[in-house]
């Protein structure tokens, strides 16, 4: 049987007033940290607190009532599944078609590229309806961190929590950069001729960027102030943004030859379908911030639903269609890899169209900052109710009903990594956090649905322990076999045989201890363990350093849990 967590502090509710000034118990609120006495003591007591943070999970009800009154103040619910809708798409829909597309069209799939984009888009979906069962099962600020501290427990949800962050941050500075280098070609410079150049600096880490310092703050007050305004701008900049996409669209198709899409369709076979899909599975990266909102969603039951997977099912048409469109425009060996809508625009006489190709790439990307730094606030948010962050994070804002101390933590942490950091080596590293979370959520969907602590037998549970071992290691030996194999098919027949083999054993072998309340994923325990699959898949795809960075990350952040609690 597994431990309950629920406090984490030895403060009751864990409720109280603050005064203006900040005391010690915002940042330190643990018993271990009250004298060196009782931390000396709760390291000599290392391996029995780890273990209770292994075995401790907490509850629907704690998440729900307990974590939430520890901001004193409720956030305003304002929001309905349209507002949800464009908060998808704006969190979706940034740079990623117009700088991904051409790389994957030319180097790795060709006209097939739609193909990948559908692929890597169902993938996604995947992923998008186990958040959506969890977001309206547990409509709190936390997300997927407070999903995996019901499901997978303590331990588990403060691993991810260390790499959800990683990922906002560096997701949110990466756009605030790309910001600039769109700007300036709008203006007929290049990125770095609106960056401040240091040469005393390491290669990367030598063109400050001002400017996207200044666009993330602009984001902070937004997201600080009120999250109605902050919706209807995010509503008004993807509408325009999506109008620019289907000029885009429209204008292409004018210029469209049916043969550059017949001839030669796959050149570079299956292999590259797959391996441009993975690529492309991260123009889809963004819509888990949404699921932050349903502590502010009027109906989380029916909004969250609509919000969710009709944003995710629109930007699925929208990618693949604008894919065909490139394709249709040139020959997939002419199509630019670095700014393949502006080249074929150009190329087909219509350069005037760069500068809208452009402004709509920047609105994208406004939306893209918006909303990350919404949603990254919110996890910060939950992660500060939860004592695993300092408290004073979790305050939510009486006037403004928002949380203004996390909104700004997290901008100062994105500004700083924007003004200094080019960002190419956090690329992947920021890839693989976000597919393990992902994966995560998956894995925890299955454990909500076939095991309650105290109702599900022993027996059962051993089955769910050993099918779900068989499911990961199954994802696991097909993305090892992926990387280490050329063109054959042979390993997979066995991987893809044992995963299924296990995915259908839990099906008809355990019962199933939980029902969804108000919405529930179709098909579980298949869709969560397709998720798993896919995303495991394409955690195959990336370089091994960025693996090994990627260790020692998580194993600083795992080293830091004991001293919590």
């Amino acid at each position: 049987m597994m431990n309950v967590s629920g406090s984490g502090g030895g403060n009751g509710s864990g409720v109280k007033k603050r005064s203006c000034l900040c005391s010690k118990e915002d940042f330190l609120p643990e018993e271990s940290f009250k004298n060196w006495g009782n931390y000396v003591h709760a390291l000599a007591s290392t391996k029995t607190r780890l273990k209770d943070r292994l075995l401790a999970r907490s509850l629907d009800s704690l998440e729900l009532e307990e974590m939430r009154a520890r901001s004193q103040n409720e956030m305003k619910k304002t929001l309905n599944w349209w507002d949800l809708i464009w908060f998808g798409i704006g969190a979706v829909m940034g740079a990623g078609i117009f700088v991904l597309t051409g790389e994957a069209a030319r180097n790795l799939a060709g006209p097939a590229v739609v193909i990948s984009y559908l692929i890597s888009g169902v993938s996604a979906l995947l992923s998008v309806l186990c958040y959506t069962e969890f977001a309206v099962e547990l409509p709190v600020a936390g997300g997927s961190f407070a999903y995996l501290r019901v499901e997978l427990g303590d331990f588990m949800a403060y691993i991810a929590a260390g790499n959800i962050l990683f990922e906002y941050i560096v997701a949110g500075a990466s756009v605030a950069r790309s910001w600039t280098s769109y700007f300036a070609t709008l203006c007929n410079y290049s990125p770095n001729d609106f960056r401040i150049n240091v040469s005393s600096l390491a290669e990367d880490y030598n063109h400050l960027d001002p400017i996207a310092v200044v666009v993330s703050i602009v984001a902070c007050v937004g997201a600080a102030l009120s999250i109605k305004a902050s919706s209807r701008f995010n509503s008004i900049t993807s509408i325009i943004h999506l109008v620019v996409l289907v000029f885009m669209l429209v204008a292409g198709l004018t210029k469209a030859n049916p043969a550059n899409l017949s001839t030669d369709f796959i050149p570079f076979g299956l292999h590259g379908i797959l391996k441009a899909s993975a690529v492309l599975f991260f123009a889809y990266v963004g819509f888990d911030g949404v699921a932050t909102l349903g502590e502010e969603t009027k109906n989380p039951g029916r909004d969250i639903p609509i919000g969710l997977i009709g944003s995710m099912v629109l930007t699925i048409v929208t990618y693949c269609s604008l894919a065909a469109t490139l394709c249709l425009m040139q020959p997939y060996s002419q199509i630019d890899a670095d700014a393949s809508f502006t080249v074929a625009f150009h190329a087909a006489g219509m350069n005037w169209a760069k500068y809208i190709v452009a402004l709509g790439a920047l609105k994208g990307m406004s939306t893209v900052l918006l909303a990350n730094l919404i949603g990254q606030a919110r996890y910060f948010t939950h992660i500060g109710r939860t004592h695993m962050a300092p408290p004073i994070l979790a305050t939510i804002n009486a006037k403004t009903g928002t949380p203004v101390n996390a909104t700004i933590a997290m901008t100062v942490a994105n500004s700083l990594v924007a003004f200094f950091t080019s960002l190419d080596i956090l690329a992947n590293l920021l890839s693989i956090s976000t597919l393990f979370i992902f994966s995560l959520v998956a894995l925890a969907l299955i454990v909500r649905r076939y095991y309650v602590t105290g109702e599900t037998s022993e027996t059962d549970r051993n089955k769910l322990i050993g099918f779900l071992t068989l499911i990961i290691g199954s994802s696991i030996a097909s993305a090892v076999y992926w990387v280490f194999s050329n063109k054959g098919w042979v390993g997979y027949v066995v991987t893809v045989t044992v995963w299924f083999s296990a995915t259908l054993g839990l099906q008809l072998t355990v019962k199933q201890a939980k029902k969804p309340k108000l919405w529930g994923v179709p098909l579980v325990p298949w869709l969560p363990s397709a998720s798993i699959a896919i995303n495991v898949f394409i955690l195959g795809s990336i370089d091994g350093a960025s693996f090994l960075r990627f260790s020692v990350w998580t194993l600083a952040g795992t080293s830091k849990t004991t001293e919590i609690g």
